[in-house]
């Protein structure tokens, strides 16, 4: 019986598999670049969906978080400490393995951070902040975390805008491939494209499994008993405080885990992934999806990120989200895919399968 939560996983990889196969044959491999853009885009709807259709609490500032995560790296990756070479601090550093010395386009020799000291520092910092804002905020009832993570993604974008460490308007450039294992590396050249593609799913399907074993867990039964009903869960003994923020932590990682990601394969990052509207379509992606169809908003987030990457809804691309957001509130709450039409209609096909 638990080993069914893991068919769709499984479906999953296959598709996967088959739509590069049809890329391939069709010769428009070039989309995979747009998809596994998505597909990291993916990883903080996963993350917000977890926090609004389970925990029951909205956050308007993952664009904040995935910022945080891909401005570590592209700081850490790409600040030349060659100047300071010959200090004890810089010294030891290198000893222990966390520098690394790099060319730059064009041919500079830089002393930085690895990826992997840099990746793991934008985690912990990530997980450090949001445990900072939820710790007073979660107790609070209402849209407060609403509120908190907004103001924290204002704070974020005006600090990326101003200081020159990450850019200002221009953003950081010339951030350098995240070596893996192996030949493995996330870089988004063309030659590594194919290599990108399944590496950005395999981290998309990496987080839905965890995601899923979260869902079907003890912990699980808590939050959906939280969303249902918050005094309920506590008068029952649930430690709905610990669960929410705990929740939050963990939706603000995989946030940072698509950026730094994200920010390797583009090999720059600029301000524009910071905005207060990429929270907002973060929310409307998984209001279009399902508050709790982890699969639906997973679907959804590389959806609509795909056609938005391509260009598709244009100079009107955020006043699309909107209207998406509006639209899902009014006439389909619990999202696209949970409309009664569409729900009886699934439930007509399972029957006919299972009497065939």
């Amino acid at each position: 019986m638990r080993l069914r939560i893991y068919y769709p996983v499984i479906a999953a990889a296959v598709l996967i598999v088959v739509l590069h196969v049809l890329l391939a044959t069709t010769g428009k491999t070039f989309y995979m670049t747009q998809i596994t853009m998505s597909a990291y885009y993916a990883l903080v709807v996963i993350g917000l969906c977890l926090l609004m259709g389970y925990a029951g609490q909205i956050s308007l500032g993952h664009a904040g978080f995935f910022a945080t995560g891909g401005y570590t790296v592209a700081v850490l990756t790409t600040y030349n400490l060659s100047s300071y070479s010959k200090t004890p601090f810089v010294e030891s550093l290198r000893s222990l393995g966390l520098l690394v010395s790099w060319q730059d386009l064009y041919g500079h020799e830089i002393l930085s951070f690895s990826p992997w000291p840099a990746f793991l520092a934008a985690v912990l910092l990530t997980a450090l902040i949001a445990l900072a804002i939820g710790l007073p905020v979660i107790r609070l009832k209402g849209h407060y975390l609403a509120m908190a993570t907004l103001g924290f993604g204002l704070i974020i974008y005006r600090i990326v805008l101003g200081a020159k460490i990450f850019g200002q308007a221009d953003g950081i450039s010339g951030v350098p491939p995240f070596h893996l294992l192996g030949d493995l590396q996330i870089n988004g050249r063309p030659p590594f494209r194919i290599q990108n593609y399944y590496i950005a799913w395999a981290a998309v399907l990496a987080a839905m499994v965890l995601a899923l074993n979260l869902v079907h867990s003890r912990v699980g039964r808590a939050l959906r008993s939280i969303h249902e009903n918050e005094e309920a869960a506590h008068s029952l003994g649930i430690d709905t405080y610990r669960y929410k923020l705990a929740t939050f932590v963990l939706s603000a990682v995989l946030a940072a885990i698509g950026g730094a990601m994200l920010t390797h394969y583009n090999g720059s990052i600029g301000p524009s992934e910071v905005t207060v509207m990429k929270s907002v379509r973060y929310v409307a992606i998984v209001a279009v999806g399902g508050m709790a169809n982890l699969w639906g908003a997973m679907v959804m987030g590389v959806l609509l990120n795909f056609l938005s990457l391509r260009g598709v809804f244009g100079s009107f691309d955020d006043a699309v989200f909107g209207a998406i957001l509006i639209g899902i509130m009014l006439f389909a709450p619990q999202g696209l895919l949970r409309v009664p039409r569409l729900q009886a209609m699934t439930a007509l096909l399972s029957r006919r399968r299972r009497n065939d």
